[in-house]
């Protein structure tokens, strides 16, 4: 009986030891204990599921690493992870004990919640269950698995309690890897994009608006100031409804919880340089006219309001919400309208434009291409979009019938080689008439450009009269071409005058050089000549006077010789006695003959010489001693003149 009661005290021993020992929990330092209680002497849990007051059920707190000592058999511990959040990273929590969720809540409410490592805490400050507004950052949080459940990128923490459970909870974590909630909203400024947001909790927006109102803008009001839709609390607070956004994101990262908002990127609005961006809001509040009161074709308001705004935006990137309104491009720099298939503009406004089809006044139906140059000032940019919507309705819907009209008027009252001839005058007529109708539309006319009229396809008389012209314009610059040849040959004579003339340019120098020089030398020659002229002029004056004197000297000398013979006749026979006897010297004839030949006759004989003698003496005699003709005056004068000379002379 000893030994029988000594074992049954031992095992009684080793077995309070076991329980005693079974009570001992130990829980590693990267992970943590969920209690969950298996019976109490409170009783079960009769609302909820985490038991607050010592109920049975899951407890608020959870062992950290280390050894714990519980009652045995009354708990079981659930070791579970920590939850970890990598850096950059997002992670969502959902409640499944706490208040019911409103009609108006898509998610739990965390007004005065901390964190949620502490359930107690939670639970007591109105934790309500459900997925939550606020989200988990990086970092190691020792969270009670048995009430939330942690979904991040990687995994999902949670105590699982079915089956059922474990699919709801990968359906939510699907959903966000769908929406990218497990990164943050990252926008670039390379992108050159904008967020738009799209609130899915809150109170929906009031009937007729399709834009919720921008709140909470103010950094220093931190009740209010939501940072982006980054605290979902103070968005609400704030006043913000559910639904699509008028403020967007715009560069930077953003840690929106993807349950509360969802995010479109878009392009911002880009108004080039050379346009204007005009404004057509879809929202805000609805403003008074400034249009003014001679603008009857609609509204314009101030900037923010909703319907057209008067003052358009200016060239630069705009973080524009599309979903609240439009910008209408509008060029502010020229751009031409061509009434042309075949061809479009950069801006393709034209793009549905055809030829004008016209009936001329001798019944051609040309078809006529067109070009109008169009300017639109850019205050007044608003006026033309508040008119007629686009551009594009413009130019199909008013200036296409317009500037038809026009040229089909034109083209009635002109043939057809006048409307190829007129060109220029039905384009410098047709600007001037047109300016005037397209100030009425707010758009500025620049010019008008006329192409070449074609015809349909398969007519050819077009084609005809045009080579015609071209014919007659081929003749024409023939002739031109021949004038101008003509003129060329004679500028290239002139050249080749000029060519030659300046290779020749040193002898011709030297020629004129010589000319000059004889020319000098000639007047130099002609000078002396004058001198030797004047000087033989004077001496044979001089002479001739010389010669005057002796000869008047020697005349009156022979007249006073002549008087003392006793007249001319002896002087004369004196002289032609004294020539005789001197010839007779000097031809060595013999005066008295040697042969004496007699002739008969009554006087005896006679010489023969002495006869011919006698007989030429005579002769001469007579010729000599006729009466002299009477002498020329001036001889005279100039005799009497000699006279005074020499007897005044003598007499001196």
């Amino acid at each position: 009986m000893t030994t029988v009661g000594g074992f049954l005290l031992l095992g009684a021993f080793g077995f309070l030891v076991l329980l005693l020992l079974s009570g001992v929990r130990y829980v590693s330092n990267d992970r943590i204990g969920v209690v969950e209680k298996r019976w109490s002497l409170k009783g079960s849990l009769q609302r909820g599921f985490i038991a607050l007051n010592g109920e049975a059920g899951f407890q608020p707190e959870v062992l950290r690493g280390g050894v714990h000592y519980l009652t045995p058999f009354q708990y079981k511990v659930h070791t579970m992870p920590l939850v970890t959040i990598p850096q950059g990273k997002i992670g969502y929590v959902f409640a499944r004990d706490g208040l019911p969720l409103a009609a108006s809540q898509t998610l739990a409410s965390n007004v005065n919640i901390v964190d949620f490592q502490d359930v107690r805490a939670f639970l007591a400050d109105g934790g309500q269950r459900g997925p939550q507004r606020q989200i988990l950052r990086e970092g190691t949080f020792a969270i009670n698995l048995a009430e939330f459940v942690v979904l991040t990128q990687e995994r999902v923490f949670c105590l699982v309690l079915s089956k059922e459970d474990d699919a709801v909870l990968r359906q939510m974590s699907e959903v966000l890897q769908v929406r990218h909630g497990f990164s943050p909203i990252v926008i670039q400024g390379t992108d050159d994009a904008v967020g738009v947001v799209t609130v899915h909790d809150g109170p929906a927006l009031p009937s007729g608006e399709i834009i919720a109102p921008t709140v909470g803008e103010n950094p220093d009001d931190e009740k209010s100031f939501h940072n982006n839709f980054q605290n979902p609390e103070a968005f609400l607070r704030a006043g913000g409804f559910r639904g699509r956004q008028l403020q967007v994101l715009v560069d930077g990262t953003f840690y929106v919880n993807r349950l509360f908002a969802t995010v479109e990127p878009i392009k911002k609005t880009v108004i080039e340089v050379g346009t204007v961006g005009v404004v057509v809001s879809y929202t805000g509040d609805l403003g008074s006219d400034v249009s003014g009161v001679d603008y009857k074709h609609g509204e314009l308001v101030a900037r923010g309001q909703r319907g057209v705004w008067r003052e358009p935006l200016m060239p630069g990137k705009y973080a524009f919400n599309t979903y609240a309104g439009k910008v209408v491009i509008v060029p502010t720099t020229n751009f031409i309208l061509k009434w042309n298939r075949q061809e479009v503009g950069a801006h393709r406004f034209d793009e549905n434009l055809a030829e004008v089809s016209l009936i001329t006044k001798d019944a051609f139906e040309p078809s006529l291409p067109l070009s109008v140059v169009v300017h639109i000032d850019y205050r007044k940019a608003p006026l033309v979009i508040q008119r007629f919507g686009d551009i594009k309705r413009l130019v199909e819907q008013t200036l296409d019938p317009m500037v038809a009209a026009h040229f089909k008027n034109v083209g009635q009252v002109r043939t057809l080689i006048e409307l190829l001839q007129d060109r220029s005058e039905i384009q410098l007529t047709a600007a001037g008439e047109m300016k005037k109708k397209f100030d009425h539309y707010n758009l500025e006319l620049e010019e008008v450009l006329i192409g070449t009229p074609t015809s349909a396809k398969g007519d050819n008389h077009i084609e005809q009269i045009l080579a015609q012209l071209r014919q007659r314009q081929i003749a024409s610059e023939q002739v031109e071409t021949y004038v101008r040849q003509q003129t060329a040959a004679v500028q290239e004579r002139e050249l080749r005058e000029a060519e030659a003339r300046a290779q020749k340019q040193t002898a011709i120098t030297e020629s004129e050089l010589s000319v000059q020089i004889q020319e000098n030398m000639g007047r130099a020659e002609y000078q002396r000549s004058v001198q030797q002229a004047a000087q033989i002029r004077a001496l044979a004056e001089a002479e001739a006077e010389k010669v005057a004197r002796i000869g008047l000297a020697e005349a009156i000398a022979i007249e006073e010789q002549v008087r003392a013979y006793g007249g001319p006749k002896y002087q004369v026979t004196q002289q032609v006695m004294q020539r005789f006897a001197d010839a007779i010297a000097q031809a060595k004839v013999d005066v008295v003959p040697r042969v004496v030949v007699q002739s008969g006759g009554q006087g005896g004989s006679t010489n023969l010489v002495e006869t011919l003698l006698s007989l030429l003496m005579t002769t001469k005699i007579e010729e000599s001693v006729s009466e002299p003709t009477e002498a020329r005056p001036e001889l005279v004068a100039m005799r009497d003149r000699l006279k005074r000379e020499l007897l005044d002379s003598t007499k001196a």
